[in-house]
């Protein structure tokens, strides 16, 4: 069985309860791991070990917050006292390099579904977006990884603008990937409001996924990131941030049966936006 699984953000003993939950066996079955592994939760070093040791029963994508931890080893951004474990352990190499060897888009024909941490541009159709996970991709995974973070980091682009600067068109599909929530219109990505769309004010804001120029991909979207947002089932997307960081809930889904395994967490964090 394929199960994806929402934001497990260093919350380990979570993870274990829901493993068992859905009796979960890693000879013959898959988890499909929607990012942000690690940050805020205070088992994000045992998260990536345990990870690490059933690599082959796991598909992977990176959130933002996997992308700050690759940044403080770097020393590209300042660590914290969730992830400098992570950074002081003797497999920190190991674990970092395997980290940025995963995408950040994960496609099963197969099955119909394709996953990202926050989602994929609503102006993206399946094949451009299948293009700068590519691109990305091999970036984050090169020799020159530091530089291009550094490069990447160094500026903010919510804007797409195709065949322009090949770096703000690079910033522009990884923020829709990893930080994306809501957007205008035209594809603009909004990073100020990270609300629940109930509770929306600006009428010319839309979530990502019911923009009025959104390009249908073929695939539903599974995706996490907006714990405001929650668990969202229906013919373009599946959310499953849950909000298990912030003592509410962690999700599994099973791509095959579509059953929904749901468990109490523990609150790690208080809630803030």
């Amino acid at each position: 069985m394929n199960w994806a699984i929402g934001d497990i953000q260093g919350c380990f003993d979570s993870l274990s309860k829901i493993l068992k939950e859905i009796n979960f066996n890693p000879n013959k079955d898959k988890l499909w791991l929607v990012g942000d592994l690690v940050n805020r939760g205070d088992k994000s070093l045992e998260v990536l070990e345990y990870l690490y040791s059933i690599k082959d029963s796991v598909n992977i994508v990176l959130g933002n917050h996997d992308i700050t931890l690759i940044s403080a080893y770097y020393g590209l951004k300042k660590s914290n006292p969730t992830i400098d474990p992570i950074l002081a352990s003797p497999n920190a190499n190991m674990l970092i390099d395997w980290l940025r060897s995963k995408p950040f888009m994960h496609i099963d024909f197969h099955l119909g579904y394709v996953m990202a941490h926050a989602g994929i541009a609503p102006n993206f159709d399946l094949g451009r977006a299948i293009y700068y996970n590519t691109l990305l991709q091999k970036n984050l995974s090169g020799e020159n990884a530091k530089e291009w973070l550094e490069k990447i980091l160094n500026k903010e682009t919510n804007k797409y603008h195709p065949n322009s600067d090949i770096i703000d068109e690079q910033r522009y599909a990884l923020n829709s990937f990893i930080r994306m929530r809501y957007c205008y219109i035209d594809g603009t990505l909004d990073f100020k409001q990270k609300g629940s769309p109930k509770d929306l004010d600006n009428p010319l804001l839309y979530p990502w996924f019911e923009c009025p120029n959104y390009i249908e991909k073929d695939l539903k979207i599974v995706f996490g990131h907006w714990s405001t947002l929650g668990y969202l089932n229906n013919n373009r997307v599946l959310a499953l941030d849950t909000g298990c960081l912030w003592g509410r809930k962690l999700s599994a889904y099973c791509l095959e049966s579509n059953q929904l395994i749901q468990i109490s967490c523990q609150q790690m964090q208080k809630p803030s936006l």
